[in-house]
């Protein structure tokens, strides 16, 4: 099995999962309904924050040298987020505890596993997030906002590009499809547990 293979079983096993995280609940979910441009910024450098830290550490005690170097390179590319995100406006989340999916992430040791759910499953989940991000700023008629978060969506896409051939570079077992498959249950997990705790079905209405 190679990255595409891998990516390709991914994007098939969790299409349902994935799309609802693409939803316009997405971002009701993450802000716990607190729709004001205050909080859907501070959600969103916390994102970004808690993902560079996750990359600094796997960085710092990968032993395959391309894969650290990938993993340093992605840190820096978060730390940019979590500083592009700031000068939109007054955020201040430089340290943020690891939510569901940074605490498994940061538990994982074996190499092909991080890249299948740090370099796969987080950007395929996060990209669809951040589309709702855009949405929220176009509907602010903030042409900035939408703009900064386009270029990020557009470069966190990327990564599963980046993960991708990483894989291909490497032995990858079945553990990294579950690695994978785990990390996006735990963010969709999140997910509904947020909407159902506020009232709301997860499930689009059709």
């Amino acid at each position: 099995m190679d990255g595409s293979d891998l990516l390709d079983r991914i994007e098939t096993a969790y299409a349902t999962e994935l799309d609802r995280l693409g939803s316009e609940k997405a971002l009701i979910a993450t802000t716990h309904a607190a729709l004001d441009r205050d909080t859907v910024l501070e959600t969103a450098a916390m994102a970004e924050r808690r993902a560079a830290d996750t990359f600094e550490q796997w960085a710092d005690d990968e032993s395959v040298d391309r894969v650290a170097t990938a993993f340093a390179d992605v840190a820096a590319q978060e730390c940019n987020h979590y500083e592009r995100i700031v000068e939109l406006g007054s955020v201040d989340v430089d340290d943020p505890a690891p939510d569901g999916l940074h605490e498994y992430l940061r538990s994982l040791e074996s190499t092909d596993e991080r890249i299948a759910a740090g370099l796969l499953a987080r950007p395929l989940a996060s990209s669809r997030s951040l589309l709702q991000v855009i949405n929220f700023f176009v509907n602010e008629a903030d042409r900035a906002g939408a703009a900064t978060f386009r270029e990020l969506r557009s470069e966190t896409t990327e990564q599963v590009d980046r993960g991708v051939e990483l894989l291909d570079s490497i032995e990858v077992t079945d553990e990294a499809e579950a690695a994978a498959g785990e990390a996006i249950s735990i963010v969709y997990g999140e997910y509904v547990a947020a909407l159902e705790g506020m009232g709301i079905d997860p499930k689009p209405v059709c």
